[in-house]
C-alpha cells in the first residue's frame, strides 16, 4: 500500500478546531486541500502528520501554537491617534483595516478598541497564540 512520504503531494481533507471546540477552517471532499509535503505549503507539524500515512487513513493531530501561527506579540499591537484617520471615516472594533508602513510596506490589522483619541489596532494572526486541532483523512497520493 503506497503511503505519503517527502516529495509526495497529497490531497486531505479535515476539521480545524480550537480548544473551546469552534470550527476555523474545514476542507471537504468537494475542496481538499492538495499540498506536496516537504515545500512548505503548509504547516511543517501537518505535513510530518501526514508522512506514513496511506489513502483512506484518518487521524486526529494537534499544532501547538508555536508551531502554527505563533504566539500572539505584543509588538503586533499599535496605538495610533484618531487623528491620524481621515475626519468623519468612522472606525468600529472588530474592523479590518489596511495600514501603510515604511518601504511601501501594507498590512491588515484589526480594530480592537476605539476612543475619542486612540485607535488601538491589532496585526496578530487571528489564530495566533492558539493550539490548533486538526481531525484529518488522506484521500489521495500523488
Amino acid at each position: 500500500m503506497k503511503r505519503a512520504q517527502h516529495g509526495s503531494t497529497v490531497s486531505i481533507q479535515y476539521i480545524g478546531t480550537l480548544d473551546n471546540g469552534r470550527i476555523f477552517d474545514s476542507r471537504t471532499e468537494d475542496e481538499l486541500l492538495v499540498f506536496t509535503i516537504g515545500t512548505n505549503e503548509v504547516f511543517p507539524a501537518l505535513e510530518q502528520a501526514v508522512v506514513g500515512m496511506a489513502t483512506g487513513e484518518a487521524k486526529n493531530i494537534v499544532i501547538p501554537a508555536a508551531e502554527a501561527f505563533g504566539p500572539r506579540l505584543a509588538e503586533n499591537i499599535i496605538k495610533v491617534e484618531r487623528t491620524e484617520f481621515p475626519p468623519g471615516r468612522e472606525i468600529k472594533v472588530g474592523q479590518k483595516l489596511r495600514v501603510g508602513f515604511a518601504a511601501g510596506v501594507e498590512r491588515v490589522l484589526l480594530v480592537t478598541e476605539v476612543d475619542e483619541t486612540m485607535v488601538t489596532l491589532d496585526g496578530n494572526h487571528p489564530l495566533a497564540g492558539l493550539d490548533l486541532t486538526f481531525a484529518l483523512k488522506l484521500v489521495a497520493i500523488d
